[in-house]
């Protein structure tokens, strides 16, 4: 492509998906050299913030499937805090494969939808995505799997967003390398969460000589991965 815009592919509009479709609407405008609150980099190599276009998305919720995207993550359950009115993108959110991702307490919270299910490869090769992003909730292990070979067959690079071993396992990895596609992974951790303030602690222990035989971490549940 002649232009520098980066288009991505949203697999799962929840809450994780509205923060980072909010901040790039929030930051589109984020002075490069300036101090950003919030943003490691506001120009990564060629790319500001602004350069990331949403072209795609799909969802398995009733109330989600068929809508724009901006209108989908303020939809169902999604509860984030609101930084920035997201106007509409022209991408509507189209009927994903379900497989494992949706657990017995998520069903008794959603709707799923009746649609059928798209063509994911042939939407991406139409929407000509560079990027698929996974935020599929935690424990879609078959459906994670899925996009990502999907993304392989459209040509696309990957990120995945949940545990679930595909950038970490060889197989995979050789995968993607072999395709000449790169692919991130495995997991995002929340900006300040349990997760990372757990890792400095303990890197603080080791700094101040102390010995951690174990150690384990309680998370307070607040989106829907927990009902997964």
């Amino acid at each position: 492509m002649t232009s520098q815009e980066i288009r991505v592919a949203i697999v799962g509009a929840g809450n994780c998906a509205s923060s980072l479709i909010q901040g790039v609407e929030y930051y589109k405008d984020a002075d490069p050299q300036g101090r950003v609150p919030g943003l490691m980099h506001v120009v990564f190599g060629p790319y500001h913030v602004r350069d990331i276009r949403f072209v795609a998305a799909f969802d398995v919720d009733a109330t989600k499937v068929g809508i724009d995207l901006a209108q989908a993550i303020q939809a169902s359950e999604n509860n984030t805090i609101t930084i920035a009115e997201v106007p509409d993108t022209g991408v509507i959110v189209q009927r994903g494969h379900t497989l494992d991702g949706l657990g017995r307490y998520y069903r008794e919270t959603i709707e799923e939808s009746t649609a059928e299910p798209v063509d994911v490869v042939q939407v991406l090769k139409d929407a000509q995505v560079d990027v698929v992003i996974c935020y599929l909730p935690v424990g879609s292990e078959q459906a994670a799997k899925f996009y990502a070979q999907c993304a392989i067959d459209a040509g696309c690079a990957f990120v995945n967003a949940l545990p679930v071993f595909i950038a970490s396992d060889p197989a995979w990895a050789a995968k993607f390398e072999a395709a000449g596609l790169p692919i991130v992974g495995d997991d995002i951790k929340s900006q300040v969460g349990a997760t990372i303030t757990h890792r400095v602690m303990a890197k603080l222990f080791e700094d101040r000589g102390v010995i951690l035989d174990r150690t384990y971490q309680l998370n307070v549940g607040g989106n829907m991965d927990f009902k997964n």
